[in-house]
């Protein structure tokens, strides 16, 4: 009897223990825009490349069934999300008008009600809303996953020096590291 009672009761802790951690995951695409790629109003340095690596990440989340949150700037001409990321219609889209998507918009109510704990952040421009956004949902209490590779920007200028988009990159980069956890493409869908 009492070797039956400790089973039944280490079944419970482990079901207990495996439910309070599997939380939700969702990929966050923030402003894959078409005014970030050639010819656009503000061309980004390689967006190409990075949208490639953001569709593969979207694949990977929609054969695994996972949520997908698609983030669009309110901003004219070239607003529309690029087709390499196309949203599907049942895919949530949050149109912001501020650098943090979280600010003026349901993106946290959203996560909370279907119980994400976990974002994969990628998008544009990575000095910008993708750090506004990834220091936000960590503040908030979510673990992020930033994908470098998924990222870009563009050339900065301060007074008469030009910092090149390489440097913005990764000197975001390595401040983000202290609030994500930072991978390559390749990396996150190794696992």
């Amino acid at each position: 009897m009492k070797k039956t009672i400790l089973t039944v009761l280490i079944l419970f802790l482990i079901i207990l223990n495996i439910s309070a951690q599997s939380g939700k995951k969702a990929l966050l695409l923030i402003d894959i825009q078409d005014f970030y790629f050639p010819g656009g109003k503000s061309a980004l340095v390689e967006p190409e490349k990075a949208a490639a690596n953001a569709a593969l990440l979207l694949d990977n989340f929609r054969k695994e069934k996972l949520t997908v949150i698609h983030v669009r700037h309110n901003s004219e001409p070239g607003g529309k999300i690029n087709d390499i990321v196309k949203p599907l219609p049942a895919e949530k889209i949050v149109s912001k008008n501020a650098v943090n998507c979280f600010l003026g918009t349901d993106l946290l109510d959203f996560l909370k009600t279907n119980k994400i704990d976990t974002l994969v952040i990628c998008g544009m421009q990575t000095h910008m809303c993708v750090e506004a956004a990834t220091r936000a949902a960590s503040d908030y209490g979510f673990k992020c996953i930033l994908i470098h590779d998924a990222c870009a920007t563009k050339d900065l200028k301060f007074g008469e020096k030009i910092i090149k988009a390489e440097d913005v990159h990764y000197s975001t980069l390595s401040t983000l590291k202290n609030y994500a956890l930072v991978e390559s493409t390749k990396e996150y869908l190794r696992k």
